[in-house]
C-alpha cells in the first residue's frame, strides 16, 4: 500500500472512528498525524507540529470565551426576551424573530452550536406557550443560525476563507455569506409552509411571560447516552442537557449587560471595518469583562468549546501533513481527471452533505477544500460558485439530530414531544442531504 494511500485511509478511519466511538475527531487526527508524519513521512516533531494553526485556536477559544460570558451574564437572554416581548402576541411573527435572532451571534462571530444552545432553551419554552408546532420552531432556529455561518468574522468563515486562500485561490467572503444567507432564508420559508406557519394566523394568543430554562452544557464526543439526561451523539461535539434544570426568570437592562453588549459591538466593528484580528479582539473584549464585572462572569471559561477547538486544529493538522507530503495533490488530480470536473463537483459536494449529518461540518470543510484544489484549478469550475456549494451543502444538514445543532435542539424539547421532534427532524434533514447538494450545484456552479 502506497504512503499517499495510507493517508487516506487513515482520514477515513478518523472520521468513522470520531462518529462511531466516544473519542473527539480533532484528537485522533493529532495522533494520526504524529503517528503517519513519523511512520510513513519520515518527518521530526518539530515539522509535525508545523501544521498545527495558532491562529484558528486564538479565533475559536476568543469567540466561545466572549460569547461565554455574555451567555452567563445574561446578555444573550436579554436581547433575545426584548425581541420576543416586541412580538407581543402575534405568533405569526414568532418563528421568524426567532429565525433572525438566531443568525445574529453567528454572524457576529459565535458558533453555531454555541448560539443554539443560548436560544433553543427560549424558542422550545417560547413555541409551546403559542401553540407553534416545536419542529416549525426547532427548524427555524437551526436554519437561522445557519444563514450567518459564513458572516466574513465567523469561525466557519475563516476557515472556509483561510484554507481557500492558503491554497492560492482567490476568496468571495461577501458573496459566501449573502449566498449562504440567501438560501437559508429560502429554507425557512419552505419550513414555515411544511410545519403550519400559515395556520398560526387563524390563532389569537394571549401574551404570556416567557421563563428560560438554562441547560447545563456538558460536551460529548461519540455514542449517545440516556441516563437521566437526553443526549444526541455528532461523532465529535454534542451538548447534553438534563432532562429537568431549573428556571430562570428574564431580567431587564443592567449595566453589565449594556457593557457586554457594547463590546461585543465593539468587536464586530474592529474586525469588520478595521481589519483587526477577530481572536484577539475577542478575547481582550472578555478578558476585560471578566475584568470589570468578575462575578457575573463567572462559569464563562467553561462555556469555552474546547472539544470544537481541538476538532478544529487537530484535522488543520492532519490536513497540513497531506499537503506537505503531497497526498492532497494526487487526490485531487484523480478528481480534477473525471471525464467531467463540473460532474466531480457534485460528486463533492454530496460526499460532504452525508458525511457532515453526521460528523463536524468545520472538519468536512477543512478537509474537503484542499482536495478540491486541483479541480478547481483546470478552470472548468469556477472557484465562487464551488466554495458557496461545497459551504451550503455542508451546513445545512446540520438540522437532523445527529449534528451539534441539532443535539442541542433535541436536548431542550419537553419528554412528551421529543419523539415527533425527532423524527421531523430525521426527515428534513435526510431531505436536505438529497436537495442541497443538486440544488447548489444547479445554482452556483452550472451559473458560474
Amino acid at each position: 500500500m502506497s504512503a499517499h494511500l495510507i493517508a487516506i485511509v487513515t482520514l477515513l478511519v478518523i472520521f468513522a472512528l470520531g462518529t462511531l466511538r466516544p473519542v473527539n475527531l480533532g484528537a485522533l487526527a493529532l495522533v494520526a498525524t504524529f503517528v503517519v508524519g513519523k511512520a510513513i513521512a519520515g518527518e521530526d516533531t518539530r515539522t509535525i507540529l508545523s501544521g498545527f494553526p495558532p491562529d484558528l485556536f486564538v479565533l475559536l477559544f476568543g469567540v466561545t470565551y466572549l460569547f461565554g460570558i455574555a451567555s452567563v451574564n445574561g446578555t444573550i437572554e436579554w436581547l433575545v426576551n426584548s425581541l420576543a416581548r416586541l412580538v407581543g402576541d402575534r405568533a405569526t411573527m414568532i418563528p421568524w424573530v426567532m429565525f433572525f435572532v438566531a443568525a445574529i451571534p453567528t454572524t457576529a462571530g459565535a458558533l453555531g452550536p454555541a448560539a443554539v444552545a443560548m436560544l433553543a432553551p427560549i424558542a422550545l419554552p417560547l413555541a409551546k406557550k403559542y401553540d407553534i408546532n416545536l419542529r416549525l420552531m426547532g427548524l427555524m432556529v437551526m436554519h437561522g443560525s445557519c444563514a450567518g455561518n459564513f458572516s466574513p468574522v465567523s469561525a466557519l468563515a475563516v476557515i472556509v476563507n483561510g484554507t481557500v486562500q492558503r491554497n492560492g485561490l482567490p476568496t468571495f467572503p461577501l458573496a459566501l455569506f449573502a449566498a449562504n444567507f440567501g438560501y437559508n432564508i429560502v429554507l425557512g420559508v419552505a419550513i414555515y409552509l411544511a410545519f403550519g406557519g400559515l395556520e398560526l394566523r387563524s390563532r389569537k394568543q394571549g401574551r404570556t411571560s416567557v421563563t428560560v430554562a438554562v441547560p447545563k452544557e456538558e460536551i460529548v464526543v461519540g455514542s449517545s447516552t440516556r441516563s437521566g439526561q437526553r443526549s444526541k451523539s455528532i461523532g465529535e461535539v454534542s451538548t447534553t442537557t438534563p432532562a429537568e434544570v431549573q428556571s430562570q426568570p428574564s431580567t431587564g437592562v443592567s449595566i453589565v449587560r449594556v457593557v457586554t453588549l457594547t463590546g461585543l459591538i465593539a468587536v464586530a466593528i474592529g474586525a469588520l471595518v478595521f481589519g483587526f484580528d477577530l481572536g484577539m479582539l475577542s478575547i481582550a473584549c472578555a478578558v476585560s469583562l471578566h475584568l470589570l464585572f468578575p462575578s457575573t462572569s463567572k462559569g464563562a471559561l467553561s462555556k469555552v468549546s474546547w472539544s470544537t477547538v481541538v476538532l478544529i486544529c487537530g484535522i488543520v493538522t492532519y490536513m497540513t501533513l497531506l499537503q506537505r507530503t503531497g497526498t492532497i495533490t494526487i487526490v485531487g488530480n484523480s478528481v480534477a481527471g473525471l471525464h467531467s470536473p463540473v460532474f466531480g463537483a457534485l460528486l463533492i459536494c454530496a460526499t460532504a452533505a452525508l458525511t457532515s449529518a453526521f460528523a463536524s461540518s468545520a472538519g468536512i470543510l477543512g478537509a474537503l477544500i484542499p482536495l478540491s484544489v486541483p479541480l478547481l484549478r483546470t478552470g472548468e469550475v469556477g472557484v465562487a460558485g464551488f466554495i458557496i456549494a461545497l459551504a451550503i451543502s455542508t451546513t445545512v444538514v446540520d438540522s437532523t439530530p445527529f449534528s451539534n445543532v441539532g443535539a442541542v435542539v433535541l436536548g431542550n424539547c419537553p419528554e412528551t414531544d421529543y419523539e415527533g421532534l425527532y423524527n421531523g427532524m430525521i426527515l428534513w434533514g435526510f431531505i436536505m442531504v438529497l436537495t442541497a447538494p443538486v440544488a447548489t450545484w444547479l445554482l452556483f456552479v452550472l451559473t458560474t
